[in-house]
């Protein structure tokens, strides 16, 4: 099997497991039908007893789910909650500041880096939470 394309990989990078997958019934004695998601359409949902594989429950797979508030175009909008980096890239015509933004209903990895001078403009009341804290003053 070693030139098959199996879910999307080639070769030896090729997945052995792509679970966990809910099994909705039992096919005769050794088959099972899961509940594959439309991005696997192309696969046969039966599979025998030997490719399945018991899932071992893990505390870190479960994922918290926050509510969204939605408007009537189902859009939100995203606001910052803090600021908890900065660096300065230096080009050819003189410097940026970058700040690491932490975004609202976003984690930590989501981060993104913008423009202090956009930041200021748009939302000057995250910079005077920044001048209440004192610490992090020097640093803009």
């Amino acid at each position: 099997m070693c030139g098959v394309m199996m879910f999307g990989k080639r070769g030896k990078l090729s997945q052995k497991f792509i679970g966990p997958y809910v099994i909705l019934d039992r096919v005769g004695e050794v088959g099972y039908r899961l509940d594959l998601p439309p991005s696997l359409y192309r696969v046969h949902n039966d599979f025998h007893v030997s490719q399945v594989r018991k899932y071992v429950s893990d505390p870190s797979h479960v994922l918290e789910v926050e509510n969204i508030e939605l408007d009537e175009a189902l859009t939100y909008a995203e606001v910052p909650k803090e600021i908890f980096d900065c660096k300065v890239r230096k080009t050819r015509n003189g410097e940026t500041v970058l700040l690491k933004v932490l975004w609202s209903n976003h984690n930590v990895e989501e981060a993104t880096l913008e423009p202090e001078e956009a930041m200021r403009e748009r939302y000057p009341n995250l910079f005077e939470q920044l001048v209440m804290v004192g610490s992090m003053v020097n640093a803009f």
